[in-house]
């Protein structure tokens, strides 16, 4: 069976509007359709952090540590997005704690959580300064202020974001 364009209605009509002669009427076309694209494309909503969990210290050292862990986040767009980069500063009770980078590519789906493996470089030196008053605490302020790299169908942006919470961590379990 061959199919034929001239049985199908809409692509008639469709090689008729691409037929026209009057440029006015092109060029309203044309406006109309990268209106009508231009209209579909929204900014992304935030990421909202959820909890961080499976914490491990990888490799221990004097002057620096391998930590790890998954950080639960949910996506509130009604779109997938692909998240390229991560580049973060990390701080425990104001107290820098490492550099946390992430650069491969995840598909993130609409309208979902979705797990961040992470792994943080922790400055051993800074954290050894203020061990003493970061251990005896129940809960821990944690910010992280760094950029991401977002984006979908190839085309990426570079958004800045901060996040400040407060987190339970027993470290006499």
């Amino acid at each position: 069976m061959v199919y034929s364009y001239q049985n199908n209605p809409f692509i008639e009509r469709l090689f008729q509007l691409l037929l026209i002669k009057d440029n006015n009427v092109r060029t309203l076309l044309f406006l109309a359709f990268i209106s009508l694209i231009i209209a579909s494309c929204q900014a992304p909503k935030d990421l909202e952090y959820r909890s961080a969990k499976n914490f491990q210290l990888n490799q221990l050292g004097f002057s620096k540590s391998k930590m790890s862990l998954d950080l639960v986040f949910y996506n509130p767009n009604k779109f997938g997005l692909d998240l390229k980069k991560v580049d973060s500063d990390v701080y425990l009770d104001n107290v820098y704690l490492g550099k946390f980078q992430l650069d491969t590519l995840m598909h993130i789906s609409k309208s979902s959580e979705f797990i961040l493996p992470s792994s943080v470089e922790v400055d051993m030196q800074n954290l050894m300064k203020n061990a003493v008053q970061l251990m005896f605490k129940k809960e821990m302020l944690i910010r992280a202020t760094g950029s991401v790299r977002v984006g979908k169908a190839g085309i990426y942006k570079t958004l800045p974001f901060n996040y400040e919470g407060r987190q339970a961590i027993n470290l006499f379990k």
